[in-house]
């Protein structure tokens, strides 16, 4: 009798990272159609112009060193809806290019590629942006009057110091009628996307359950309940929690490790939050804990019986 003896891994799955990085692209497109009613058609053109350029600027270093072409894996077109996502709908386009930059090349390919960077490429490209035109990345335009005007969180961020502000009614909220980035106002949009993720077991929910649940919690010590909902239904809290966070590359391999990674990200962004000059902290917050992620990982590893822990 012939054995056939192969490398490990000895069962394969159906899935690839196409048909993920396809999934969590069509989990998005609510976000998108929501972004385009909310904001006009140059919501559209924001997020078209990021997806072109983070594919172009993936497939010119790939040509250019002669590796292998992964265009067709649609993890550059996903950095760039995201990317778009986290932008303000004003943004220049030279700028959201730039970003685009940062993310696929700085952050991505100059790490080895898909799977070898260290952070999330379109959030660490976000904190580049807002480092880089601080003016820009904090000009929203309101869905209302066309006008420029504050975020629910900086008006939050007002009444916690006890200063006089005003801020949407919660359902206006929840549906996205306000100023911000063009993709993270639409909470019921982005829910619709978590749900796609959940039946497809794309991603799990510990992550973004527990962030968001952790940062209402806190926030409700710290202010009331409509307090700490108005905290999770502004800013980019559950774009940030379904679509950022739960990168495979830059999470924990563990549900244990998951939910430690969640309650970290959820107390730093409540500490930016209430008492940084910044009021919004959820990028800065999932940044700080991909680099704890290998830390996570070695804690929270399983030994096998009868084996050592790696």
């Amino acid at each position: 009798m012939n054995l056939t003896v192969s490398f490990a891994p000895h069962i394969r799955g159906k899935e690839s990272t196409s048909r993920i990085m396809l999934d969590v692209i069509i989990a998005l497109l609510p976000a998108l159609l929501a972004a385009i009613w909310v904001f006009g058609p140059r919501a559209a053109l924001v997020t078209g112009v990021c997806v072109f350029s983070c594919v172009f600027f993936e497939w010119s270093y790939e040509k250019l060193l002669n590796r292998k072409n992964s265009i067709t894996d649609y993890s550059a077109a996903l950095t760039g809806i995201i990317l778009a996502y986290n932008l303000p709908v004003t943004i220049p386009m030279w700028q959201a290019v730039f970003g685009c930059f940062v993310a696929v090349i700085l952050v991505k390919q100059l790490f080895g590629g898909l799977g070898k960077n260290f952070a999330n490429p379109a959030v660490t490209a976000r904190v580049v942006m807002f480092l880089a035109f601080p003016v820009a990345m904090t000009t929203w335009v309101s869905p209302l009057d066309a006008v420029t005007t504050a975020t629910p969180l900086v008006n939050l961020h007002h009444i916690f110091k006890g200063e006089p502000a005003l801020i949407p009614g919660t359902l206006d909220l929840f549906l996205g009628i306000h100023g911000g980035c063009l993709g993270e106002t639409s909470d019921l949009a982005l829910l619709i996307g978590f749900a796609y993720l959940l039946v497809r077991h794309v991603i799990s929910p510990t992550i973004p359950l527990v962030y968001i649940a952790s940062v209402f919690v806190m926030m409700f010590i710290a202010g009331g309940f409509d307090f700490g909902i108005y905290q999770i239904f502004s800013g980019g809290l559950f774009l940030g929690a379904i679509f950022c966070a739960t990168d495979y590359v830059t999470s924990p391999q563990t549900e244990s490790g998951r939910a430690i990674f969640a309650f970290g990200c959820a107390l730093v962004t409540v500490i930016i939050r209430l008492f940084g000059s910044y009021p919004e902290g959820v990028s800065f917050a999932i940044i700080f804990m991909n680099m704890l992620v290998p830390y996570i990982n070695k804690l929270t590893y399983r030994k096998a019986l009868g084996g050592n822990k790696s």
